[in-house]
């Protein structure tokens, strides 16, 4: 089939239905004639579109429209009419995007959405606010992100054969409810638009549905069941987009899932660690156990870095800074936990600087999150004289502080509150023991939570509150509220606290018996599972 008006109508028609298989073998009979396609043909800026258009649903990579738009210079432009110019500007909009260059995309895209109001056409302005809407998400600008989402959602779904284009769009729609914790509207909108999905040709979509689903069931901690659904979502992208840059991202989420079992096994290995005395007891089936849960832990940490080794190969083929940047944050985690140092160290400048060549504030403020946590190793591991200590404790602060900045640029509340734990962690280290600068993050990372929350944050924001329990004394915190001294805490929030100091007391001396702690201080049984969660001493699926 040749490139012609006719052939344009049908790839219009196959894209709107999503069968990216007839597209893609379409595409692929007239590669050659599209890279000679000519400019001044009256349908040249509408197929250029609709080309940019497959190449984001997963026909081939950003690169291919390189040549397209090349097809296309000033002396051509200056001629074209407006709606041409247009989607000429609609395809270097979406250029930028996948470039990482958000800002460039942002004001080319508003630009078209004020300019295309005197057109009237609705196609073109609804994937306008789509791309928009990508971009704002992309920045951390979530309410700007939502708004457009939602008005490309209106305008596609009064468009003929809209089904499958308004279903894609949900999907962009319920990631952004998640991110507001309303996580039953962002669940049903993934199963609407996964029913609609199903029967076109459009695995990529079933691939970022179920990506999405392992996100939304992390937060609540159940891993398990998350990494099931991103193993769903790997073995889709791998059968029919094997190089996608989705792939890399499910493949970096699944690490970090990994990543955080195995921190789960690293407590429990810790928990049951102590001297074998005898032959016998190195041979006991506790000691078996406990040989089986330090391979299972290797075999989980080795797995997770084989995953980001994979991830950084599919963004290295894109020159995609972000995506790299984020492999990197992941391995200096995984570093960090393992005691190595240093190299969280490399990785976590290397992250830092590949994020600020893109001014990405999401992953600049993670990596200095990461970087932070690596001096505060260094100081908890005394590396040093005593002037090394009070350095190292000094960058985690100066990490903390540039994290926030970045952080209170975007509308990502969790950024925000792993920023403030980070910086509770750090004044709460072994050489500043700042302990009210702790509290302060306690109590602003605490409403930045939702009460769902079961994840590796919340865990972090229990043990800050325990650590600071433990060292700061309960007996200052018992004589100032005798004295009234409550700051500007309210009544709840103090009954609440003194509740968190009670209720384990009571719990360990009833011999960590939750029946018994309700029954001898009249309280319900849930509320004291809800305390002893709150301060970590109970898992969230304990009873």
């Amino acid at each position: 089939m040749a490139v012609s008006d006719t052939f344009l109508e049908h790839l219009n028609r196959t894209l709107d239905a999503r069968l990216l298989g007839e597209g893609a073998r379409a595409l692929d009979t007239v590669a050659d004639d599209l890279a000679h396609l000519d400019p001044r043909a009256k349908y040249s800026a509408d197929l250029l579109l609709c080309v940019v258009q497959w190449v984001d649903i997963g026909y081939r990579d950003p690169h291919f429209i390189d040549l397209l738009i090349k097809r296309f210079p000033a002396k051509i432009r200056e001629k074209m009419p407006v709606g041409s110019y247009l989607r000429l500007r609609m395809a270097e909009a979406f250029r930028a995007l996948a470039a990482e260059k958000t800002e460039e995309a942002i004001e080319i895209l508003e630009f078209v959405i004020r300019a295309e109001r005197e057109l009237s056409d609705q196609k073109l302005i609804a994937l306008a606010h789509f791309w928009i809407g990508r971009a704002h998400r992309k920045s951390g600008a979530y309410e700007s992100a939502l708004k457009h989402i939602l008005q490309a959602r209106k305008l596609t779904a009064a468009l003929p054969e809209s089904a499958a284009a308004t279903a894609v769009i949900k999907i962009q729609q319920s990631w952004l409810l998640f991110q507001e914790n309303h996580r039953k509207d962002a669940s049903r909108l993934l199963d609407e638009a996964e029913a609609v999905l199903k029967s076109a040709d459009y695995p990529l979509a079933l691939a970022n549905i179920e990506s999405a689903r392992g996100r939304i069931v992390r937060r609540s901690g159940a891993y398990a069941k998350a990494l099931e659904h991103f193993d769903k979502a790997i073995a889709i992208y791998t059968a029919r987009h094997p190089d996608h840059r989705n792939l890399a991202r499910a493949l970096v989420n699944s690490a970090y899932v990994k990543r955080l079992i195995g921190l789960q096994l690293r407590k429990r290995i810790d928990a049951r660690a102590r001297p074998a005395r005898s032959s016998e007891e190195r041979e006991s089936p506790a000691t078996r156990t406990d040989r089986s849960l330090h391979a299972r832990y290797l075999e989980i940490y080795c797995s997770a870095q084989q995953q980001l080794i994979r991830a950084e190969e599919i963004y290295s083929k894109y020159e995609h800074c972000g995506g790299i940047g984020s492999v990197l944050r992941n391995r200096g985690q995984l570093h960090l936990d393992s005691g190595e140092i240093e190299e969280a160290a490399r990785v976590g400048l290397k992250a830092y600087r590949l994020a600020h060549e893109t001014n990405d504030r999401i992953l600049m403020a993670r990596a200095r999150i990461l970087q932070a946590a690596v001096e505060n190793a260094r100081v908890d591991e005394q590396l040093g004289e005593e002037v090394d200590i009070a350095s190292h404790a000094s960058l985690a602060t100066k990490y903390c502080e540039e994290a926030l900045v970045l952080a209170e640029l975007t509308q990502n509340h969790r950024l925000l509150a792993r920023v403030y734990l980070m910086k509770g962690s750090t004044a709460a280290n072994d050489f500043l023991k700042d302990w009210d600068v702790a509290k302060e993050c306690v109590a602003l990372a605490t409403p930045l939570l939702s009460a769902g929350d079961r994840d590796q944050l919340w865990e972090d924001l229990t043990a800050l509150k325990s650590k600071i329990v433990r060292a700061s004394g309960i007996d200052d915190a018992l004589r100032a509220w005798s004295s009234g001294i409550i700051g500007d805490k309210t009544f709840q929030q103090v009954t609440e606290e003194f509740a968190e100091i009670v209720i384990p007391k009571v719990w360990a001396r009833e011999g960590k018996k939750i029946s018994r702690v309700a029954d001898r201080l009249s309280i319900s049984p849930k509320k004291v599972r809800r305390i002893l969660r709150n301060v970590g001493l109970l898992d969230s699926d304990s009873d």
